[in-house]
């Protein structure tokens, strides 16, 4: 059974409400003013609040504003209930956080439409957030282990041969195994380093994100250039490296960019073939930088894209793969809190395009 807060000053109506709601099944808790209202949803926690916006005491905007900035109540969907619904008045409310307006007068069917609507909506995506909690889960149990597990045990295995057996091992071996340790180390130090990036990224507060925006890239011309070589000469493939680049400036660090177009580099060149061309591409139009990384390798499936998240790899009991599925939600959350825009277009067999839009640089901020 649903339990729904009712905030109205109006003592008839919220007893007509009450009745109307009971009468299909609602559990209703109220309140005659918005102070009240917020601590019965504090202490009572709907699954929906039913608040009027004219009350003397404290006016459904200032209630609202109060659930909001409540981690507790922040996520309970709110209706505000007017009868003076202006385009100003809606922008306000949904400036604030409101789920959505229920202009007074209202029947008892659109009162039951409304709360039922928002209860739905609330519901899917309450069942959606749990399933990518699960698939979350399921990676992490699946990825994590693997991923930590695989390079160290590649570092202790060598590492006990050099111990064990050096005496025995010819100049050419030992350099060999050292190799093969300075890779595994490298490989892992890789994986952490995306963890806490992952970490920092999410946690990120207003103040620290006003910061993270005033960083600047004169050039991105050459940490393009830097990583693209960098990446394609570790592939084996220099050869299938295509280069068309501008000159462009962005608000965004040198070492967060690199990070973006390395994650994004590493993709393309891992599942491509030897022998097919990645393009690295960059232009700029209209106030925006573009940058556009195409492969020729196996693509990916539509719903793929869309899930793209944390710790996600696709298909992996089909394909054998490195990595924890980090690297493209790092390169897209970074975009994105710059004020940009990452996308993909795919298609299976085909390849992959991906694009990163960010703001150029205006004269004033070089």
């Amino acid at each position: 059974m649903a339990k729904i807060l009712v905030i109205d000053d109006d003592a008839s109506l919220r007893e007509v409400i009450q009745m109307a709601l009971e009468h299909a099944g609602f559990e209703v808790i109220e309140a005659d003013n918005g102070a009240i209202g917020v601590q019965n949803a504090c202490a009572q926690l709907p699954d929906l609040i039913l608040c009027d916006v004219r009350m003397e005491k404290m006016d459904g905007y200032r209630t609202l504003a109060a659930l909001r900035q409540d981690t507790v109540t922040a996520p309970i969907p709110v209706i505000l209930m007017t009868g003076q619904a202006d385009t100003a008045g809606m922008r306000q409310g949904m400036e604030l956080g409101a789920d959505d307006y229920l202009s007074k007068p209202f029947t008892v069917p659109q009162l039951l439409a409304a709360v039922n609507a928002r209860l739905k909506k609330n519901q899917t995506v309450r069942e959606l957030a749990e399933r990518k909690l699960a698939d979350l889960r399921a990676n992490i149990s699946l990825a994590l282990p693997h991923e930590l597990l695989t390079p160290l045990n590649g570092i202790l295995g060598f590492t006990d041969i050099l111990i064990t057996d050096h005496s025995h091992l010819q100049p050419d071996e030992i350099v060999s195994m050292s190799e093969a340790i300075r890779d595994s180390a490298k490989r892992l130090h890789r994986l952490i380093e995306n963890f806490l990036i992952f970490a920092q990224i999410e946690l990120l507060q207003a103040d620290q994100l006003q910061a993270l925006r005033e960083g600047q890239t004169l050039d991105l011309r050459k940490p393009i250039e830097r990583v693209a070589q960098v990446r394609a000469g570790r592939a084996g493939r220099a050869e299938d490296l295509v280069l068309e680049l501008c000159e462009a400036s962005a608000a965004i660090t040198e070492d967060y960019f690199t990070k973006i177009v390395d994650e994004l580099l590493e993709n393309a060149f891992k599942f491509s073939t030897l022998g097919s061309p990645v393009q690295v591409q960059s232009v700029t139009g209209n106030g925006t930088f573009v940058l556009r990384i195409a492969d020729q390798g196996r693509g990916m499936k539509s719903e793929h894209i869309a899930e793209v998240g944390a710790y996600m790899q696709f298909e992996r009991k089909i394909y054998e793969q490195q990595g924890s599925g980090l690297g493209l939600t790092i390169a897209k959350r970074l975009t994105e809190l710059h004020g940009g825009e990452l996308s993909i277009q795919s298609e299976l067999g085909i390849g992959t395009t991906v694009e990163v839009t960010l703001p150029c640089l205006t004269v004033n901020q070089s």
